[in-house]
């Protein structure tokens, strides 16, 4: 049984979210234990005014702080060790729960997560991943959003990462692993994504070369790699023109009486359309690195969305993803060991 903690008081919308979400989570997901962590009071008087029984499905830990959704992750770290973020976090580090969700503040739930839960043996940070629609289905991504600078060491970190995750979540043999560039051409790109091309092109994963911005939703390629700098954007400029076309579409099949005709008829193709790119079908990041699971749910996101998270959290729990990781980042450390021990033998070798 997986055991999953969630932050009720994060996000825009909090217990009136994460509620609803986890009553539909135990009713949908086999074998899971849900520990609500919030204050206690006022999480049973959102119940009670719905007539949820939390004792019957639910245990709950009472947590008095809230970490706000713009507050400084260094405060929320140093000034909030009792807030519902935190104590969630800790059940994971206690092995009470074997992952955590939580909609909350971005910053702070990576800083706290990396703070208490650390990274591990060979992660030098955290990124935050998530899937994307594609043509084949989805997308992996990462960075989005955790290190807005990142060397060509961490992208390789990252191609790791993204590499077991799609292994473990989608069951691929061998995912298509690619580098975000402005060019597929060897001559395009910063210092930085030249120097991380050279380490992945010896990785221990199935590196396909640089992808551009119109392959991010192609099916040429399940993990897609980048800094959070040009993750954060990319996602963002995707979710904006996602929004764009639906307003345009809502305003031009209502413009005439022909026209909402039209849409009527039209109307099972777009409703499968919209749920392809539903934003909520693909909502729930990994915050991958650590040594426990971390989701992180969209703050704005409603039930439908939340649930999701706390399925991704699962399959994570049941994928054993943090620990396939560790397995998959032991051989490159005792083959970086072994190249840094190489040249100081030679030099030996070459004074004798």
């Amino acid at each position: 049984m997986a055991t999953i903690a969630l932050d009720a008081m994060g996000g825009d919308f909090g217990p009136e979210v994460v509620i609803p979400a986890a009553v539909h989570a135990v009713k949908k997901i086999k074998d899971i234990h849900i520990i609500l962590v919030g204050d206690e009071v006022r999480l049973r008087d959102y119940a009670k005014d719905h007539s949820i029984d939390l004792d019957k499905h639910f245990e709950i830990e009472h947590a008095s702080q809230v970490v706000e959704m713009h507050e400084d992750p260094r405060h929320a770290v140093r000034k909030k060790k009792d807030s519902s973020m935190r104590v969630a976090i800790n059940l994971v580090k206690d092995g009470r729960a074997q992952a955590v969700v939580s909609a909350g503040n971005t910053g702070a739930l990576m800083a706290t997560a990396k703070f208490v839960l650390k990274t591990l043996p060979g992660i030098d940070r955290p990124a935050i991943c998530t899937t994307i629609p594609s043509y084949g289905g989805h997308t992996h991504m990462l960075d989005l959003g955790a290190n807005v600078d990142s060397s060509a060491e961490h992208l390789f970190q990252f191609a790791v990462m993204g590499s077991v995750l799609a292994e473990a979540i989608d069951n691929t043999d061998k995912p298509k692993i690619g580098l975000l560039n402005i060019g597929s051409e060897d001559s395009k790109g910063n210092a930085q994504v030249k120097a991380a091309d050279n380490l992945l092109q010896k990785g221990p994963f199935n590196y396909i070369g640089y992808v551009e911005g119109d392959d991010l939703n192609g099916e040429e390629v399940d993990v897609v790699v980048c800094d959070g700098f040009v993750g954060n954007v990319s996602i963002k400029t995707m979710e904006g023109v996602a929004k764009m076309i639906t307003m345009m579409m809502r305003e031009e099949f209502n413009r005439t009486l022909l026209s909402k005709l039209a849409g009527l008829f039209a109307w099972p193709v777009l409703s499968k359309f919209k749920k392809r790119v539903d934003p909520r079908r693909y909502n729930g990041a990994s915050m991958l690195g650590l040594t426990g699971i971390v989701i992180k749910s969209h703050g704005g996101t409603d039930v439908l969305g939340y649930v999701n998270a706390i399925e991704i959290a699962v399959l994570e729990v049941e994928k054993s993803v943090p620990e396939h990781i560790r397995k998959c980042m032991e051989p490159l450390l005792v083959q970086a060991e072994s190249e840094k021990i190489a040249p100081e033998k030679t030099q030996l070798e070459s004074e004798a």
